[in-house]
């Protein structure tokens, strides 16, 4: 039995375990690597060009069409909310104080006036960036474009 012991150690003492990283596994086998083929690089080369207008396509119509939905509800309850003040207007449970109203916007034209300065560079670097982005990603943005009005049209 002793003979048995030594022979059961020696084999684990044999054996050899390979740890295998999942998280590198997935990286380099990508099921859009496995259809499309994969590259290295930047960003905008690291996946071929049918890859990057697919990502693009599917992400613009998701938006486009979470876009269409939330537009239809959104005009729906402003459209709805304006035709009951028309009515209450109409039938007398709302007076409206039209002196105060031209004030409230003339006062609320001087405030944009005023602070329209301000917001201007903030805008200006945003746009920039924006175009840099686009520019750097035009495929993908391309894609992009071209799914979320496949998605506003659905």
């Amino acid at each position: 039995m002793a003979d048995r012991g030594e022979d059961v150690d020696a084999e684990r003492e044999d054996e050899f375990f390979e740890v295998v990283n999942i998280t590198d596994y997935a990286r380099r086998h990508q099921w859009w690597s496995r259809v499309f083929g994969n590259s290295t690089g930047p960003i905008a080369e690291k996946y071929s060009v049918a890859s990057q207008i697919m990502m693009g396509g599917v992400t613009g119509w998701c938006a486009g069409y979470l876009f269409q939905r939330v537009g239809k509800v959104v005009a729906t309850a402003v459209g709805g909310g304006f035709l009951l003040l028309q009515i209450a207007n109409h039938s007398g449970y709302v007076q409206v104080d039209w002196r105060k109203v031209e004030k409230d916007v003339n006062k609320a034209k001087k405030h944009l006036k005023k602070n329209a300065n301000k917001a201007a560079p903030e805008l200006s670097s945003f746009i920039e960036e924006s175009t840099e982005f686009v520019k750097r990603n035009i495929v993908i943005s391309g894609g992009f474009v071209g799914g979320f009005l496949l998605g506003l049209a659905s």
